[in-house]
């Protein structure tokens, strides 16, 4: 499996690393961070697993249709979350993307950056037609964050999770590679991103 490496102005997104499970575990222990995650809180151990477990999953598929990406700051060298994107159906050349940032960087405008670059990578390199998103209609600023993408609201579905003790909507996102072209975003992954507020999808 060829690692994937993409810049943007202030970040890099590569391959997780076994050592990154301890950043990693700042917010995947942090109950508001994981608060419209899939998942709750993680012990650092099933972060080291999760890590291992998206390795897996990533080698197991050739063409890949994983890519879920350290979001790392170029200053410091820092884990600051993630960037994902899934071809779920590859057929019909289709992605869903998704992000998590730790909360003491959210507002900076680091999910925008790494998920520009991520859709970006989509449509250029991999040829995608369509890269999708879903959020709680509670979590006002990952929409937000898909709406700086390009990104349309497709449509609502009413309580299709029973998660963390309740039932929950969805609110669905996406984007066409036609529109993401026509607006002109630079190739090559290297994006600019103005600062805005961020949290998880």
């Amino acid at each position: 499996m060829r690692a994937l490496w993409l810049e943007t102005r202030r970040l890099v997104l590569r391959e997780f690393e076994d050592a990154d499970h301890v950043a990693c575990h700042v917010y995947e222990s942090d109950p508001v961070a994981v608060r419209y995650q899939s998942y709750d809180v993680l012990t650092l151990q099933e972060s080291l697993a999760n890590i291992r477990k998206v390795r897996a999953e990533t080698q197991a598929s050739d063409p890949r249709t994983l890519f879920e990406l350290a979001v790392v700051t170029r200053e410091d060298g820092m884990v600051i979350g993630k960037c994902g994107l899934s071809l779920r159906r590859p057929a019909h050349r289709e992605g869903e993307l998704w992000y998590a940032i730790r909360r003491d960087r959210w507002g900076h405008g680091y999910a925008v950056e790494a998920a520009t670059a991520l859709t970006d990578y989509g449509f250029r390199e991999l040829g995608l037609h369509r890269i999708s998103a879903d959020t709680d209609p509670r979590n006002t600023a990952s929409h937000r964050v898909v709406e700086k993408l390009g990104m349309q609201r497709e449509g609502i579905l009413r309580e299709n999770w029973f998660l963390k003790g309740e039932w929950c909507d969805t609110l669905l996102f996406a984007i066409l590679d036609r529109d993401w072209i026509r607006a002109a975003s630079p190739s090559g992954g290297r994006i600019e991103s103005d600062q805005g507020d961020t949290l998880t999808s």
